[in-house]
């Protein structure tokens, strides 16, 4: 048997290139692939780095460690050290892409070090501290050194720190900043008995409109602020109803303009300017992310006024002090292609207490209670980053959504309903009790009766003495889960990001590991693959 000499080695990236040992090792196979052994030349440390920052983007290949949002904020930056600033950027929003802020991370960042994006305060999952570090790192773009005239190094240096970006307006309905008008039409409870969450199925009315939607994408809500809670605070304001701000009554900006939920440095500055003595020190304090009674985390508006009682900002310049209304997104939980003009959410209504006072969430119990059958109400929808269902419609898909994280999967049945997708279907569903707690149980019944639904794998956390997890569940059937895996089967997760979804790819891997024939560190690599293949998909919050 002819033995085959192997080709030479070729070190096309020198070792004084700014690479690990592995970004060399695979630029070196990558252009040895490229060029012929006695034509190939290496590529000087400059010319290396150039490669690196066109194919990979700086070094962030997509797997960049700080994809995480559960991720303290100060891991997220020291795992950022030696990056550049628009990637220091992406690590302060955590890199989720959940669109909230009307880009992907990637072009919320490129967009601030381009500056035709002057806001900081749009990363809503990061909220203060991620708006913090922005600036932070927003001021560090002004402290560059400019570049010498023919410094072709500098040159490039600028041109990868603030790059020019091209903006442009999104076709109405589908962004926060060009929203359009939907009706609110109905809303259901969708908990019985003594359920302890109060959950609604609510649904809307697109037919004017004319905004559709493929299942995956999220819809775009601008809620209303709560009258109860803005009537307090221009109490505390000393302020009349009617008083005139921005063109419109100062009751009138509080309930559809401006953040009555976490109070804003620029708040504390503003306190601090008209008050004195210890409380100027302690708002100054609270202005610059310090803590200094430990209470921060629980100051809202409103709790900021209580505060520092006695402190009475002039009307204009306290709205000018507060942070923009956020519009909130949520998953939908309808399919376009089942009911066009129709779209519909699963909303937990947020209320929850902080000494004696009720809190509410603003955009939760907006959509539960305060909305009337009817109404009209800005919205838009965002278009999925990487949440869908297979092209192949013959293709098996897993879906784990507990709670309202089943929303999206509701719609990618009903999809797959109206168009025959002839593809199996495995939902995983949780909640706390399965008498008051299983969300759409007369449909979903009626799915898995028909066919459509090839499987339904429950659990329920508080039915028995211990707790019991769709991650439990999927141990469970884990020999099937796997089979469906080797069957090409797509998977996805919708819900809570800091437990349940690290959870339920903990035991992924498990599953992987034992019935796969895989170790741990396989097992991990599998499922990393599934991810980079598009066939493992999340939607967390």
């Amino acid at each position: 048997m002819n033995q085959i000499t192997p080709p030479p080695k070729l070190d096309i990236i020198p070792a004084s290139a700014p690479f690990s040992d592995a970004q060399r090792s695979w630029l070196n196979g990558f252009f040895a692939g490229l060029l012929s052994p006695d034509v190939a030349a290496p590529l000087s440390a400059e010319q290396g780095a150039a490669v690196m920052q066109g194919a990979a983007g700086d070094g962030d290949d997509g797997e960049a460690p700080w994809h995480d949002q559960t991720m303290p904020i100060a891991d997220r930056m020291k795992l950022a050290e030696g990056r550049p600033v628009r990637r220091k950027m992406m690590a302060a929003m955590a890199q989720q892409d959940c669109g909230q802020c009307g880009y992907n991370c990637h072009d919320y960042s490129e967009a601030i070090a381009g500056r035709s994006e002057a806001r900081l305060n749009l990363c809503v999952p990061g909220g203060k501290e991620t708006a913090r570090m922005l600036k932070s790192l927003y001021e560090e773009l002004d402290k560059a050194p400019a570049a010498k005239s023919g410094d072709k190094a500098a040159d490039k240096t600028d041109a990868v720190t603030a790059p020019a970006v091209t903006v442009t307006i999104a076709e109405p309905g589908r962004s926060r900043d060009n929203p359009v008008t939907a009706t609110f039409l109905s809303r259901r409870l969708l908990n019985k008995g003594k359920s302890e969450k109060e959950t609604y199925h609510v649904e809307f009315d697109l037919s004017e409109s004319k905004l559709d939607y493929v299942v995956g994408d999220s819809f775009g809500v601008f809620a209303r602020n709560e009258v109860g809670l803005v009537d307090q605070i221009i109490a505390l304001l000393g302020a009349s109803h009617t008083t005139k701000v921005n063109g419109k009554t100062l009751r009138e900006v509080l309930i559809d303009d401006v953040s009555l939920s976490p109070a804003p440095d620029t708040l504390f500055e503003l306190i601090s300017f008209i008050t004195g003595g210890a409380q100027r020190e302690k708002a100054r304090a609270l202005a610059q992310g310090e803590d200094p009674d430990g209470d921060a985390a629980t100051l809202d508006v409103m709790a900021a006024l209580q505060k520092f009682s006695g402190t009475r900002p002039h009307p204009e310049a306290f709205v000018e002090a507060l942070e923009p209304l956020q519009p909130r997104l949520y998953s939908i939980s309808s399919s376009h292609n089942a009911t066009p003009g129709k779209l519909s959410l699963t909303v937990d209504s947020v209320r929850y207490v902080v000494g004696k006072r009720k809190r509410l969430g603003v955009a939760s119990t907006f959509l539960g209670e305060r909305i009337g059958e009817g109404e009209n109400l800005k919205v838009y929808v965002q278009k999925a980053h990487g949440f869908g269902l297979p092209q192949d419609p013959k293709t098996p898909v897993i879906m784990i959504g507990p709670g309202t994280g089943i929303a999206p999967f509701r719609a990618f049945l009903l999809d797959r309903k109206a168009t025959g997708a002839p593809g199996k279907n495995w939902l995983f569903f949780g909640h706390q009790r399965s008498d008051c707690d299983f969300f759409y149980q007369e449909e979903l019944n009626a799915m898995k009766t028909s066919g459509l639904l090839t499987r339904m794998s429950l659990a329920w956390s508080r039915d028995g003495e211990k707790k019991f997890y769709v991650q439990d569940r999927m141990r469970e059937v884990g020999r099937e889960v796997w089979t469906w895996l080797a069957e090409g089967a797509h998977l996805y997760i919708c819900g809570d990001a800091k437990r349940m979804a690290k959870d339920v790819e903990r035991a992924l891997v498990d599953i992987v590991a034992q019935f796969g024939a895989r170790s741990t560190d396989e097992a991990v690599s599998f499922v990393a693959e599934l991810k980079k293949t598009g066939r493992f998909q999340a939607d967390v919050y």
